[in-house]
């Protein structure tokens, strides 16, 4: 059985999806991991690496479901697929700016850091990535329902 390009291009997706949106999961777990400075700074730098993984996938996610809108142009009348796109490109500032920038001012922060204990100013930022971090998830939980249950 040979796959048509759409299929194709769905099946791309789907990976699009497990690598961009999956670090909104795996991501706090990670940072709750950092209970020290030194345990911190390693939990920000495997984020960090995850994070790449997440914006290249993140990319092929926004292209391919372009893609296909293009490929099947009714998509675009579909109330599922606008409202995804909006929902997707809503969050994207979070994602892709904001809990990166939060993340790298807690490094900043731990750098100066001369003992192991964390500073007093670490939970306040960590706590307002964690916010931004339970949006995203929102988001992606419902960006899987829209896209799998298609519901108008």
């Amino acid at each position: 059985m040979i796959m048509s390009f759409y299929g194709f291009v769905v099946f791309i997706h789907i990976i699009a999806a497990v690598c961009g949106l999956g670090a909104v999961f795996a991501n706090p777990s990670i940072m709750k991991r950092g209970t020290t400075v030194n345990k911190a700074k390693q939990a920000l730098e495997t984020a960090k690496d995850v994070e790449k993984f997440a914006k290249i996938g993140s990319i092929a996610l926004l292209l391919t479901g372009l893609l296909l809108g293009l490929l099947n142009p009714s998509l675009f009348t579909e109330g599922w697929y606008i409202a995804a796109l909006i929902l997707y490109l809503a969050v994207q500032p979070i994602v892709a700016y904001m809990i990166p920038k939060k993340a790298e001012n807690l490094y900043v922060l731990l750098e100066k850091q001369d003992s192991d204990t964390l500073p007093a100013e670490f939970m306040p930022i960590a706590m307002q990535i964690a916010k931004l971090d339970n949006i995203a998830r929102a988001s992606v939980f419902i960006l899987i329902l829209l896209m799998s249950l298609k519901p108008f």
